[in-house]
């Protein structure tokens, strides 16, 4: 049992059985004992490797799509260039480097990262190597100005709450104790109203996961770029709308029990995009896209050729390894999704569709 076991074990015993979205905020961002909140886990070397830490191929056609946004609202100066969850900042370092040439791109933006790991922002701060570097603990706290924002694999890791339907009504997931193991259970049946518009579309077992701090967060997102002008790009894996049970731990680069070693696992849940689209509002938001789509139309294919030249061998059988993983229809390119937030009546985010 991990120390933070122990301590969610003696909390239940105490007060009864807690929802998934505690248990998942517990796990990741216990002060001490919190997988985010003490390690590094990106990378070959830790449990799960990300789109930027791939290829740069990644993180540069997603800033040549924001600075596209960027000029065809006229340029606004200044504006903030945001990450949510910026990893180790290897997608903003390849982003930064990719708009260098966009005039008055670097000379107008104000670099705010929102990330609440210690851990964390020191490695992106030795990635990032300048003194220009915002740190926020919550997009509430960015400056209101015209917002050019990415989120890449930051919703998945939210605290989830799981429904599982009853009747005409619904059964809360829930984290309790068997033995001196943590279980999961199902709490007692009630109505849920904010699930009302499910029970259309939903049969009895069926189970509805729903993330209150995403909702939250895209909203305030949808606030200030349909006020203040901007874009967003949100990339994620998940689909339209949740059904199902999609709560995973990952250690090890390997699947795992999310319930078997909690705060040494990374703890994610499919993202529901129609829900953040619907919180957006009043931004506008566009079709969602597959990731290799995107990629595709950005025009990964002819960058990728760019960068093979002067490889050979093993440099250039992983150049094309990274390629496929990215945009390859049985790997990252159709389970991940991107959604484009935009002010209304703007042109959607080069790649996406209206």
């Amino acid at each position: 049992m991990t120390p933070l076991a122990a301590q969610l074990a003696t909390q239940i015993a105490a007060t009864g059985p807690m929802s998934l979205g505690e248990y998942m905020a517990a796990c990741l961002m216990h002060p001490e004992h919190g997988y985010y909140a003490s390690r590094d886990p990106f990378g070959a070397s830790g449990d799960f490797v990300t789109a930027p830490e791939i290829s740069q191929m990644f993180g540069e056609l997603v800033g040549l799509c924001l600075a596209q946004c960027w000029l065809d609202q006229g340029a606004p100066a200044p504006f903030v260039l945001a990450e949510l969850g910026p990893g180790r900042g290897t997608l903003m370092a390849d982003l930064l480097r990719a708009t260098r040439g966009v005039p008055g791109f670097h000379d107008a933006l104000r670099l705010h990262l929102v990330e609440t790991s210690p851990t964390l922002r020191t490695a992106q701060a030795a990635t990032l190597g300048r003194g220009d570097v915002t740190w926020c603990d919550r997009v509430e706290d960015l400056p209101d100005m015209p917002l050019y924002l990415v989120a890449n694999e930051f919703f998945d890791a939210l605290p989830i709450r799981q429904f599982q339907r009853s009747g005409t009504g619904w059964r809360e997931r829930v984290v309790g104790l068997e033995g001196d193991g943590l279980s999961l259970g199902l709490g007692p049946e009630a109505p849920r109203p904010e699930l009302d518009h499910r029970l259309g579309d939903t049969s009895e077992g069926d189970i509805v996961e729903t993330c209150a701090p995403g909702t939250v967060i895209a909203a305030e997102i949808g606030a200030r770029v349909a006020d203040r002008g901007g874009a967003a790009l949100i990339v994620d894996y998940g689909d339209w709308r949740s059904l199902g049970d999609t709560f995973q731990a990952v250690a090890g680069h390997a699947p795992t029990d999310p319930l078997a070693a909690p705060g040494e696992a990374d703890l994610t849940a499919h993202v529901d995009f129609e829900a953040l689209a619907l919180a957006a509002t009043p931004a506008a938001y566009s079709r969602l896209c597959p990731q290799g789509t995107f990629l595709a139309r950005l025009g990964i294919g002819a960058r990728a050729e760019a960068l093979a030249q002067g490889l050979s061998g093993g440099a250039l059988d992983s150049h094309m390894a990274a390629f496929r993983r990215l945009t390859g229809a049985d790997e990252m390119g159709t389970l991940f999704k991107v959604l484009g937030l935009m002010p209304p009546g703007a042109a959607p985010p080069p790649g996406l569709d209206p």
